[in-house]
């Protein structure tokens, strides 16, 4: 069997978006409820108790009044933050879990369908303790395949969409993967990047195209009731905001579009993808001094996008280590040259008469290692 998500855009009522608001904060409460108990009954008996949410609708009586199940599932949320904690068979582990804020946390809950409590119809889609709610069906499922959950969530621009998580059979998959129609990819912070024949993935800086627009969007919201600190937010203020929101909601949108075309063009065309393990987290600090351009490229989703398409299709998305001389190596004779650790040196001139430019030098170098790789994979196999 095999999951997949599809998310949907909604379209609530005014009734609905109240509900909404109410499960979500209902979540948030409950939560932060059972980590104050926990925390609690570790300090006096150095054990954490088990707590439901039962527990807790006595004294909180409008608990009552949302899906039962979106409680359970800040329960399960709350047990799994722990475990990611104090999990001895976790190589890294995560902080421990923390109280969830009503201004900085997520909006989302998450329920599951029970004899049909979630259903998708021709352009509505079934919730608990919700109703129908209008939403745009851009993709239905199969006959065969079973909802398993519903998570609703709240962008920062006021949308509302449903991610529906699907259960099917996965069918089979009997294609053999050609591993001589391969491409090498090596990180470009102009251009996402750049391959082993030269290309480049995309000319495009969403944020930097729309930097005017949203510096005046936000020099306008400095300058409103309610921009201090500690002070009311007026309805202009919020207003506002939304616009705010809505620019960095549209970039986001913007780039993730792009990045989904160019990773799923990828994907059909080559069956062995080659690249770099890279900690993008770690280029995009201050001392490398491009930070903004690695944020705006979204290299490392691109490669989250190539790695579950290649394997839906049965390909091989190849990581080469990231302490691989890739910029270093003339592919031609081999030579080492360490000068070009220097990354403003863009060319490469080797003595064996190699004139080239770095970034494709390396993924051609990245391309090889990366097959040398998964010949060796093979043969242990």
């Amino acid at each position: 069997m095999a999951n997949k998500a599809v998310r949907y855009r909604l379209y609530p009522t005014t009734e609905q978006r109240i509900m909404f608001a109410r499960t979500f904060g209902c979540c948030r409460k409950v939560y932060n409820l059972m980590l104050s108990d926990k925390i609690e009954s570790y300090k006096s008996t150095g054990k954490f108790a088990v707590v439901t949410p039962a527990k807790y609708k006595a004294n909180y009586p409008y608990l009552k009044e949302v899906d039962s199940l979106a409680l359970a599932n800040a329960q399960l949320n709350l047990q799994s933050a722990f475990r990611n904690r104090f999990s001895k068979s976790r190589k890294k582990k995560n902080g421990f879990p923390k109280f969830k804020s009503a201004k900085h946390s997520r909006k989302s809950y998450t329920t599951n369908n029970q004899k049909g409590t979630v259903a998708l119809t021709d352009n509505c889609i079934k919730l608990p303790k919700i109703g129908s709610v209008k939403a745009v069906i851009h993709r239905k499922p199969d006959d065969n395949w079973l909802v398993k959950s519903a998570t609703v969530s709240q962008e920062s621009d006021g949308k509302y969409y449903a991610s529906v998580l699907f259960e099917f059979e996965n069918p089979a998959n009997n294609y053999i993967a050609d591993k001589t129609n391969a491409i090498g990819l090596d990180y470009a912070s102009d251009g996402l990047y750049v391959d082993n024949n030269g290309n480049t993935g995309t000319n495009h800086k969403y944020y930097r195209e729309s930097h005017d627009k949203l510096a005046r969007a936000q020099r306008r919201l400095s300058r409103m009731q309610g921009s201090k600190k500690h002070s009311v937010k007026s309805n202009n203020y919020i207003k506002q905001l939304r616009k705010v929101n809505k620019i960095h909601r549209h970039i986001a949108n913007q780039r993730l579009d792009n990045l989904h075309k160019i990773s799923t063009e990828i994907a059909n065309q080559y069956d062995v993808v080659c690249v770099e393990s890279l900690n993008m987290r770690s280029m995009a600090n201050h001392g490398f001094g491009n930070g903004k351009a690695t944020l705006d490229n979204g290299y490392g989703m691109f490669l989250n996008m190539l790695e579950y398409k290649l394997t839906d299709r049965k390909k091989y998305l190849i990581k080469v280590d990231k302490w691989f001389p890739s910029s270093q190596i003339c592919h031609c004779c081999g030579t080492l040259h360490p000068e070009m650790k220097d990354l403003t040196i863009r060319t490469m001139k080797c003595d064996c008469g190699l004139t080239i430019g770095r970034d494709q030098n390396a993924a051609i170098n990245i391309l090889r290692e990366g097959l040398r790789m998964l010949d060796t994979s093979f043969e242990v196999a």
